[in-house]
């Protein structure tokens, strides 16, 4: 590849074709729905057609992307749960018919908008064990979740069952488990009154490797079928997952070129590293030095000693690490290129538009 400037994004579309065949193996017969807001390039989205791959969309325009790289309107859905009504009539024009809500204003917009929608009440979840926690912006408590199923079914939507999000990069295979039991209860309450819940959707979640590796998506997809298996018997609901961060984040590498080294004090033992690229580049989930990425230089195998590593904004808020020890050569002068690995997902999207000047972070795509 001729030289390029940085900072850029470099993505590797086998790489998520390949993640995306791993995951599906691991969970056969569940349909994955790529959570298309981890990366929304259009070559990965077209790729992940052909392999067979849904999606969850989370906006008319990421819509648009699916349905015009060749994704049938019945392999979306819709799992926003705050969605205006007209974006809501649009992708029902569109064909898209399952939806997500999880408050009586949305189900309400979807029976008026969607009618006879088949629709997913999205219930609260902890996050414990996540590295990037979800808040309590989406979800409802789960006795709320029934009433609103109940006023769904009444209103002439399809309720199909509920889903529930554990937090992104879960590192803990359990934790599917308390959400699973909770909808076995649910489904449970309502099969009595004669509404019949069929889907659960166990979300997203699944984790990559870092800095530091993580279990296999085996112990994942194992843990789940046996929780599934454990509190539904024989009244198990079919399944679908949602992963975003699992089938993009290994295809990217970010490429970004030292800025400045250098020191505050003649006392202060680790050097500060500027990169060109920063929290508002892309590198958003550095925030709290959530995600930890994996980082090479070209003098790797030589002598090394800390570093705090930041962005290059006049935001002082623009630090990745200074807490998280990371250890680069300390031949490492500006003008070298540093690469970040593991950035295919949550980079690129998250990107300002201008902040301080810096136009948004680029991506280039590597085919087949």
């Amino acid at each position: 590849m001729a030289e390029i400037d940085t900072p850029y994004l470099l993505i590797d579309i086998p790489v998520a074709v390949a993640q995306y065949r791993r995951i599906a193996a691991a969970f056969p017969g569940t349909p994955v729905y790529y959570a298309v807001k981890a990366n929304p390039e259009p070559l990965l989205v077209r790729e992940l057609v052909a392999a067979g791959c849904h999606f969850d969309v989370a906006s008319r325009n990421e819509v648009d992307l699916c349905l015009s790289a060749g994704a049938p309107p019945a392999t979306l859905s819709f799992g926003n749960t705050i969605k205006k009504s007209d974006d809501i009539a649009y992708a029902y024009g569109k064909g898209v018919r399952v939806f997500a809500f999880d408050s009586l204003g949305e189900v309400e917009k979807l029976a008026e908008h969607a009618p006879g929608a088949t629709v997913i009440c999205r219930v609260l979840a902890s996050s414990q064990g996540a590295r990037w926690p979800l808040s309590r912006k989406f979800g409802c408590a789960p006795e709320m979740a029934i009433d609103l199923i109940r006023w769904a079914a009444r209103h002439g939507l399809d309720p199909a069952g509920i889903c529930f999000h554990v937090g992104s990069q879960q590192l803990d295979p359990a934790r599917w488990e308390p959400s699973i039991a909770d909808a076995a209860l649910l489904y449970a309450k309502l099969r009595s009154e004669g509404i019949a819940l069929r889907l659960l959707n166990c979300g997203g979640g699944f984790p990559v490797d870092y800095l530091a590796p993580c279990p296999p998506i085996l112990a994942y997809a194992d843990a789940i079928a046996a929780a599934v298996d454990r509190h539904f018997g024989t009244a198990r609901p079919e399944l679908m997952i949602e992963p975003g961060r699992y089938i993009a984040a290994p295809c990217g590498v970010l490429h970004t070129e030292v800025v400045l080294v250098s020191r505050k004090s003649y006392a202060d033992e680790p050097r500060w590293v500027y990169l060109d690229v920063g929290r508002f580049g892309g590198l958003a989930e550095t925030e709290d030095e959530a995600i930890r990425y994996r980082m090479t230089t070209p003098y790797d195998g030589t002598r090394t000693g800390p570093v705090i590593l930041a962005g290059p904004t006049c935001d002082s808020v623009d630090i990745l690490y200074q807490n998280t020890t990371y250890d680069l050569p300390l031949a490492l002068r500006p003008g070298d290129q540093v690469r970040i690995h593991g950035t295919g997902a949550y980079t690129a999207t998250y990107a300002s538009v201008g902040f301080n000047g810096f136009p948004p972070l680029r991506t280039i795509v590597r085919g087949r």
